[in-house]
């Protein structure tokens, strides 16, 4: 407020808010032959998943296939707690959460915990997380494995920060503009025949998006394709162009029904590395990653292999070392399309199952 007498008043405006700060992150526990620990574990029984980190500190889970009392016998238990070499206590908030095929959270199976005082080796949980008979019911149990995500949410006491105080400034909206000059056509000045299918774009924007479209449309190999009335792309079908145009103009996946995301991950797959838009591979990883079946597996390490995608190699491997899932994939015309274009990578995905195996003999022993 200005002193008496002091002229007029200042007229700027500002704001500030009180919050309480926290860390997060989570671990996505995958329970592999299912089953198996329901037999072997029982009622009263756990085993403790890896360790991980999230705020400093180190975390595992604490996994009952049978129940962590009498009580609870048909339902799976799951707790989180903090490691021994922790100092101190610690206040956290877990979130336990069923994931289904494609890595969602089930909202039905997904709990909050309230904050608690974690010290060594202390847990807090869930008694009856998943009832297994309605687990081994639904579509989130397949092949034998499921998933459970733990986010653990840290706070850091109170923090300040500005905020503004009347002007509220809209997310960007350039994707949609750039949408709309793909849509339009206007002042596009590259054609492409796909599949036997026209599609025009704007040479800058593809050569900006992409270092190979760059060197193809602007750069040394310019005068060839400026001469020519239409680029031919003969090895890829029209809806993965557009879908790859779609990418290149709005930095988004084109919506799609979620079954026809898997094959449309597989088609864009080749041409991201071809033109190398390393976001839209890492894309394609991922969604293909969450939708690993039986019929798909083998043909996806293939792919894997081709374009140098490691961390889809490992998750199909991880998939196929399973002794049950590979019996069935051997079946399949995509093992022995793997069997003949990757000899050697068949003789690593049985050297990493002889290993898993060994293990496991190990440990039963």
């Amino acid at each position: 407020m200005p002193a008496p007498g002091s002229g007029a008043a200042d007229t700027s405006s500002s704001a500030s808010a009180i919050f309480e700060g926290r860390v997060s992150g989570h671990h996505v526990l995958h329970i592999e032959n299912y089953s198996r620990t329901k037999e072997r574990l029982p009622n009263h029984t756990s085993i403790n998943s890896r360790p991980f980190r999230v705020g400093g500190y180190s975390w595992y889970l604490c996994y009952f296939p049978n129940g962590e009392s009498s009580e609870n016998a048909d339902y799976i238990s799951v707790f989180l707690c903090l490691e021994q070499s922790a100092t101190g206590r610690v206040e956290a908030l877990a979130r336990l959460s069923l994931l289904d095929r494609a890595g969602k959270p089930v909202p039905s199976h997904t709990r909050e915990a309230e904050v608690f005082e974690y010290a060594a080796d202390e847990s807090y949980g869930f008694f009856d997380f998943i009832k297994r008979d309605f687990l081994e019911a639904s579509e989130h149990l397949k092949d034998d494995c499921f998933r459970i995500r733990c986010d653990i949410f840290i706070p850091e006491g109170l923090l300040t920060e500005d905020r503004a105080a009347f002007v509220d400034v809209p997310p960007s909206d350039m994707h949609q503009h750039f949408r709309d000059l793909l849509k339009s056509k206007d002042g596009a000045d590259v054609t492409f025949r796909v599949g036997g299918e026209i599609f025009r774009a704007h040479r800058y924007i593809l050569g900006a998006r992409s270092p190979v479209f760059k060197a193809e449309l602007l750069g040394t190999m310019r005068e060839s394709t400026a001469t020519e009335d239409c680029i031919q792309i003969d090895d890829m079908l029209p809806q993965v162009f557009k879908a790859l145009l779609h990418f290149i103009y709005t930095d988004s996946w084109q919506e799609m029904k979620e079954q026809e995301e898997a094959m449309m991950a597989q088609h864009l797959l080749e041409p991201a590395d071809r033109y190398d838009m390393k976001r839209l591979k890492l894309i394609c990883e991922n969604k293909l990653c969450n939708h690993l079946e039986v019929s798909t597996a083998a043909t996806t390490l293939v792919l894997a292999e081709q374009h140098n995608c490691p961390g889809l190699k490992e998750a199909c491997i991880e998939f196929l070392i399973s002794p049950d899932a590979l019996e069935a994939v051997m079946e399949t015309d995509g093992f022995e399309h793997l069997t003949k274009s990757c000899p050697a990578l068949v003789k690593e995905l049985m050297s990493k199952l002889a290993t898993r195996l060994y293990k496991r003999r190990k440990l039963s022993a």
